[in-house]
């Protein structure tokens, strides 16, 4: 999150920057806005899954969302435990977890909260856990033994022990959390056992002075489960934000113009390290960070008492094998330092391990700068082709990176190309997601906004701290193919302004399409059941590994399916976004194709496994385990 306040030191160089933008973008960019800003298109034919249409023959279809919040039970606020000293946690969450705890085929969900720092007094809304009663949802935090206090920003679902019931962890500030599935029956706290603690705890947090303490505090963010050397047990990944203490957030001066005191940039924290935690299969995790790679360090001038830092600043994670080579690789969004690509590589011992090369790839910058990267996702925009997107800071656009040759590792922002720059640059961007939510085989973008600051407004009239989500449809053009859906094709519930933060997706009615759940900073969640009516045909796909050669979750799992001369491929993968993980069932949307010729499994592991369906059928959920 880069915006700096007026009066930081940072700011004078800022102003320059913000006078010569200015110039740049009213000037030159005023005339350029029309031309590349997408325009309304004329009613055209509806197009098969996989064709390539031009924009001026296509439209983007109606969509509505309705609001199902109240209706279907969730209740759930997420609370940040903020007084008005504006501590940087505070604004960053928080996320949403789709999951499947008691196996009984429909998606939970499961909300991360915060909680009053250790010398406020006060209540506070716990994690939240909704069982999916298949009409509505039903709050089991209690039942489940869940609800105990934490400050939780994000979270993931796996398998960790292969034992067929899906586990949580949580990131939380002064203190993760691994919580073993109890067979359905509830969440165990296994940190301590899976060697996963990390500082101090938050029940030994100071509960005097706690905003003078000066001790520093991890300040994880997210994590994703990834079997990171395809020996079948899920790894662990964990990204962290910024060198943080409480008196180090209060000590430094800062400022919005006549409002008052405002939240730090990062800017005036030092980086920190990502961590990976190699699973040794007994229900404990080994931190292999530094002998996997993960470590990325820079030197502050030169010679050899150059002082040495941490670069990362980070805040979303995405796995995806981006080379096609059957091992996992990590991307990173980080926050006004270069984003990573962690490429998973052979250590020569007969193991693997991690090399850092965002900058040699593509990856570190869009433009030449860092942006302030927060949700990032992967997915297959059009056949045969993957993008990285990056949600990005307000009057940054979104990051949309790509490559000339499906596996090739170099490359280059396409965000103006294929129609992204220009709507998405307003807004500040948080969970951002691919999902195909018209069912058409194509990947569209939903996105979830909200500033970071309630008085934005006042020194910034283009910024409300409520904004409302954004979703780009796929028409499947080339090279311009994502088109921002108007308001009124999504209807007044999904317009509706929030502190968005955290995202995410699942079929939580069991009708086929893809119902949206937004979180917001220190507000409601909300549900937004999807309402589509194009009468797209679809698959679900339920995959379960082996849980030998292949973890039970299938995370890494590649599904391609043909349906006539097309051929689209999803990838099962755990969180991603902002702080989230939306459903791992597969959605394979059909468009009007009426049947699918075959859809192929590639299941992960050191030396991977296909299988193959011939001729499924269509508009089912279909539960595929490893044969």
């Amino acid at each position: 999150m880069s915006e700096i306040p007026e009066s930081s030191p940072q700011n004078s160089s800022r102003k320059a920057y913000i006078a010569f933008g200015l110039v740049a973008i009213f000037g030159l960019g005023g005339g350029l806005a029309w031309w590349f800003y997408p325009q309304p298109n004329k009613v055209g034919p509806k197009v098969e899954v996989g064709e390539t249409v031009t924009r001026t023959t296509t439209t983007v279809p109606p969509s509505p969302f309705t609001d199902v919040t109240e209706e279907w039970g969730v209740r759930f606020r997420h609370h940040t435990g903020a007084t008005g000293n504006k501590l940087l946690p505070e604004t960053m969450g928080s996320g949403v977890v789709v999951l499947d705890f008691d196996n009984d085929g429909k998606p939970d969900l499961f909300f991360v909260s915060s909680c009053p720092w250790p010398d406020q007094a006060g209540s506070a809304t716990p994690c939240g856990l909704y069982r999916n009663k298949g009409k509505g949802f039903e709050d089991v935090t209690k039942q489940m033994g869940l609800a105990k206090p934490l400050y939780g920003l994000g979270g993931c679902a796996g398998d960790f022990d292969n034992d067929g019931w899906t586990d949580l962890f949580i990131a939380a500030v002064g203190g993760n959390r691994l919580l073993k599935n109890d067979a359905g029956k509830g969440f165990i706290d296994v940190t301590a056992k899976g060697g996963l603690a990390q500082g101090p705890d938050w029940g030994v947090l100071p509960k005097t002075n706690f905003s003078q303490d000066r001790q520093e505090i991890p300040f994880p963010t997210t994590a994703t489960f990834v079997d990171f050397d395809n020996d079948g047990k899920l790894d662990l990944f964990l990204c962290h934000y910024v060198t943080w203490a409480p008196g180090t957030d209060l000590s430094i001066k800062t400022t919005l113009t006549g409002v008052g005191r405002a939240y730090v940039s990062p800017t005036s924290f030092e980086g920190t390290q990502c961590t990976l935690w190699r699973n040794n299969g007994n229900g404990s995790f080994e931190d292999v960070t530094k002998s996997a790679g993960i470590e990325v360090t820079e030197k502050e001038g030169v010679g050899e008492k150059a002082r040495v830092r941490a670069v990362g600043k980070s805040l979303g994670v995405v796995v995806a094998d981006a080379d096609n080579d059957g091992w996992p690789d990590i991307f990173v969004a980080n926050d006004t330092v270069r984003n990573f690509l962690f490429h998973n590589q052979s250590d020569g011992k007969g193991g693997r391990r991690y090399k850092e090369i965002g900058l040699d790839s593509g990856v570190a910058y869009a433009d030449g700068r860092a942006r302030a990267g927060m949700g990032i996702d992967w997915g297959e925009y059009r056949p045969g082709k993957s993008g990285l997107v990056v949600a990005n800071f307000s009057n940054e656009p979104l990051t949309f990176l790509t490559t000339n040759k499906p596996g090739a590792l170099r490359f280059s922002d396409s965000a103006l190309a294929v129609g992204l720059s220009g709507p998405s640059r307003i807004p500040m961007k948080f969970g951002i997601v691919f999902v195909d939510y018209d069912l058409d085989g194509r990947l569209d973008i939903f996105m979830n906004n909200g500033h970071l600051e309630p008085d934005i407004s006042k020194v910034n009239a283009s910024q409300s701290f409520p904004q409302a989500p954004m979703l780009f449809w796929n028409s499947g053009g080339n090279p311009r193919c994502f088109e921002p859906v108007p308001s009124a094709n999504t209807g007044k519930d999904f317009n509706k302004q929030m502190v968005g933060r955290g995202s995410a997706f699942a079929d939580l009615d069991g009708d086929g399409d893809l119902d949206l759940v937004l979180v917001g900073n220190n507000e409601p969640a909300r549900i937004l059941r999807n309402d589509q009516k194009t009468s797209h045909h679809w698959i679900r796909l339920a995959l379960e590994g082996n849980g030998t050669t292949t973890n039970k979750s299938a995370l890494g799992a590649v599904v391609k399916c043909k349906i006539g001369e097309s051929v689209i491929e999803r990838i099962v993968t755990g969180a991603r976004g902002y702080m989230s993980q939306p459903d791992t069932e597969v959605t394979l949307g059909l468009g009007t194709a009426t049947s699918v010729d075959w859809i192929e499994i590639t299941w992960p592991g050191v030396k991977p496994q296909t299988q193959k369906l011939e001729k499924p059928k269509i508009d089912q959920r279909l539960v595929i385990r490893q044969s």
